[in-house]
């Protein structure tokens, strides 16, 4: 018996058993399956079954266990570890480690041969040992209830632990593919044995069993999954991911690493563990500009034109993007201003270009769309451009990703050609010979490709880690041609805070659910919750679209700024209702924004852009 870091490790008639403070695994000795338990007494717990295998499927073959040796114990390092070596059907070699850490067990899977991988299941495996129990093998548990960082349906913050959940850099307005707020969210899962009303603050009620954690880590680079699912089974689960034949193996391939870590109070100091573990790994990201170091009028109150667009839209029947035009703007501003609402900052939202994946503006939209920007620099403001992330509209086919038989799908950021045209449009929008803009919010992002068949000019750069790659091109060439910009994402996972600047909370509502409406302030409180524990140094964009009516609207301005950034939509009225805005919530918008920038820290403080000589503003 040894010790590490007051975690013990021993062989107990053939099994291994390892003790820590807050939990105790035992092994068992034909090395197929473990059980996990916490250590605190005051509460009975159900121990979590792990089955330890792993699949780890080939796109030409499924990976099968043939047979399990029994577990051995190190305990020479700095924690102990157990191995675990298998036999595989798809592989030369195969074998689970378990790092046995104070915050809780560490697995990771290994393969050894030749390969390219189409998935891999995490916390269970198939089994081809003869006799009973052949097939997948997931693991057990008595959880009832799940929170996932990455927002489902907007009125539901958790769901029963027995529902699947997704997150991913994928997603959209389909059935089963909802789950595109975040992309990423940190790829961390909590749970808890207690049934908890899926739509109440899971960090405002108590959970008496407390919670667990089941988290994912790895290099970015190794993040070359679309997405992670939770596989929920009849009393079990496992983790799944989609590696989708991207990912070749010639050698020896490590998955991500899963810690599973009981005993914490709300999913939120989950999440701050989990963001801790990564740190420790070398795993997570840190902001290029320190908070110290940040520009005052990054967290100026802004106004993003998309809501105003939107409710003109349903005003005039023109599609909302026709709308975004130099003259709707100066309107929507001049309104604001007229009730003494002058914004830091101004979001030209969609569609202001000519096309998506060209920086050239519409000129019949937006006529010197540049002498527009120094105007409002002129008056102390600063103008972020919306770009549209992955778009294909100008791009030539050979830089995208494209279908098997050659359609285009994304532009593709591992292509050098595709690299450069994606950032010599990002650098003409913003640098002082170009349209001197200030900033870009990031959209969209979501659209990561996805499938199979997909070809790409360096096909092992896929998933998460594409999707790294091009914000990376993006916000190099921002910082490059105006080292104060500010790029707004909407990416909370730790591995993407050295490619963002703020963090956007993104649209209230599911509008294409059958019943979309929702609660707003639970939801993103949740949301600003989940991104401040991943990238604590980063700061938030509140958003403000699309609110389900005029009541959750209010509701949401009179506390948005314990949030993050202010972010106004809305000029005149809620786009999804046709309601008004009215004095008292301009008034409400007045003094919201004056708490704001009256507030100690970054971003206050500050006395916001100046209004042109004569101006004047009503009051309410």
């Amino acid at each position: 018996m040894t010790t590490a870091t007051s975690v013990h490790g021993t062989y107990v008639e053939g099994a291994v058993e390892v003790r820590a403070a807050s939990w105790r695994l035992t092994v068992a000795p034909d090395g197929q399956s473990a059980e996990l338990r916490t250590t605190d007494a005051a509460v009975p717990h159900h121990p979590v079954h792990l089955e330890l295998a792993g699949a780890l499927d080939r796109t030409d073959r499924t990976d099968e266990t043939l047979s399990v040796e029994a577990p051995v114990l190190d305990v020479t390092g700095p924690h102990p570890v157990i191995a675990i070596a298998r036999r595989s059907s798809a592989w030369r070699a195969a074998r689970t480690t378990i790092t046995c850490t104070p915050e809780g067990p560490v697995l990771g899977w290994e393969v050894e041969g030749e390969g390219t991988l189409r998935q891999a299941l995490l916390l269970a495996g198939r089994a081809a040992l003869g006799g009973r129990g052949g097939g997948l093998r997931p693991s057990g548990h008595a959880w009832r209830t799940l929170f996932t960082p990455n927002p489902g349906p907007p009125r539901r913050l958790t769901r029963g632990a027995g529902e699947s959940a997704v997150i991913g850099a994928c997603g959209d307005a389909r059935p089963g593919r909802g789950h595109w707020f975040f992309t990423p969210a940190p790829l961390a899962l909590a749970l808890t044995e207690d049934r908890l009303d899926d739509a109440a603050d899971p960090a405002a009620t108590e959970a008496t069993h407390g919670w667990w954690t089941v988290s994912a880590g790895a290099p970015r680079d190794a993040l070359t999954f679309t997405e992670l699912t939770y596989v929920p089974s009849d009393g079990g689960f496992h983790l799944a991911l989609s590696y989708e034949g991207h990912t070749r193996v010639d050698g020896v391939h490590r998955s991500p690493s899963v810690l599973i870590s009981p005993g914490h109070p709300d999913p939120y100091e989950g999440l701050r563990a989990h963001r801790d573990w990564l740190e420790r790994e070398g795993w997570a990201a840190h902001p290029r500009t320190a908070p110290e170091d940040r520009p005052a009028w990054w967290t100026e109150p802004m106004f993003c034109g998309w809501g105003a667009q939107m409710a003109r839209s349903r005003a005039t029947g023109t599609p909302a993007p026709a709308l975004s035009t130099r003259a709707e703007y100066d309107a929507h501003l001049d309104h604001l201003e007229h009730h003494d609402l002058v914004p830091g900052t101004v979001v030209i939202d969609d569609k202001w270009q000519q096309q998506y994946g060209n920086w050239l503006p519409d000129e019949t939209r937006w006529p010197s769309l540049q002498e527009w920007i120094a105007a409002r620099h002129a008056r102390g403001q600063k103008v972020l451009l919306w770009w549209r992330a992955w778009a294909t509209e100008g791009v030539p086919d050979a830089l995208c990703v494209r279908t098997a038989d050659g359609h285009p799908v994304t532009l593709d950021p591992t292509h050098p050609e595709a690299r450069e045209l994606l950032a010599e449009n990002i650098r003409t929008m913003l640098s002082p010979e170009g349209l001197d803009a200030d900033g870009l919010k990031i959209d969209f992002t979501a659209d990561t490709p996805t499938g199979e068949g997909l070809r790409s000019h360096d096909g092992d750069v896929w998933g998460i880690a594409l999707l790294h790659a091009y914000l990376e091109v993006v916000y190099e060439a921002a910082k490059a041609a105006k080292p104060d910009a500010l790029v707004v994402t909407h990416t909370p996972h730790p591995a993407f805070a050295d490619v963002t600047d703020m963090i956007r909370l993104n649209d209230m509502l599911r509008l294409d659910d059958p019943d979309p409406y929702a609660r707003v302030v639970p939801q993103m409180r949740l949301r600003a919750a989940v991104a401040s524990a991943a990238c604590p140094e980063t700061p938030v964009d509140t958003d403000d679209w699309c609110p389900p009516d005029r009541e959750q609207w209010r509701a949401y301005t009179g506390m948005k700024d314990e949030l993050g950034v202010p972010a106004l939509y809305l000029s005149t009225h809620v786009d999804r209702t046709g309601e008004p805005l009215e004095d008292i919530d301009y008034a409400a918008l007045r003094t919201m924004w004056a708490r704001w920038r009256g507030r100690d820290g970054p971003g206050g403080g500050t006395a916001g852009p100046k209004r042109p000589a004569g101006a004047t503003g009503r009051t309410a």
